[in-house]
């Protein structure tokens, strides 16, 4: 998974090149989408043993409107995220894309190469799970 600032050196080395976002299918985001949020999102939480949790992400919200000869590029990515640099101090969460294609989903950037065409950032999946098998007794009767 990719971190916030192994996101910003990658975006500082290649410096004005597109952007391609390909989703977990292996379709593409299309090309003009905009980065509308930069999010820090720290969720605290109890799992289904008892045991209070906590996760941290730095979330990307795109969207694709009508203008489709916007482009994002890595300039101006690294741009927006240097606005954010006040909500993550010293902290390098990983980053998440948020997008809507019938759903909104969130997908892990697992994967990032830089290509003749351009930045590719490879969205993973995420996946639900019982984090307290052991107190649950998953296996037979399920969890909880």
């Amino acid at each position: 998974m990719l971190n916030l600032r192994q996101l910003d050196r990658i975006l500082t080395a290649n410096p004005k090149s597109a952007i391609h976002l390909m989703l977990p299918d292996g379709d593409f985001v299309p090309a003009h989408f905009h980065v509308t949020e930069v999010g820090r999102v720290h969720k605290q939480f109890v799992d289904c043993g008892g045991t209070k949790r906590e996760s941290l992400s730095c979330l990307l919200q795109v969207w694709t409107a009508d203008d489709v000869h916007h482009r994002l590029d890595t300039t101006k990515l690294g741009d927006i995220l240097r606005h954010t640099e006040s909500l993550f101090r010293d902290e390098d969460p990983p980053v998440e894309v948020e997008y809507e294609s019938g759903v909104i989903s969130q997908y892990p950037v697992g994967g990032v190469e830089m290509t003749p065409a351009g930045l590719l950032l490879t969205l993973g999946t995420k996946h639900t799970e019982c984090l307290a098998p052991d107190k649950c007794g998953v296996g037979g009767t399920g969890c909880c």
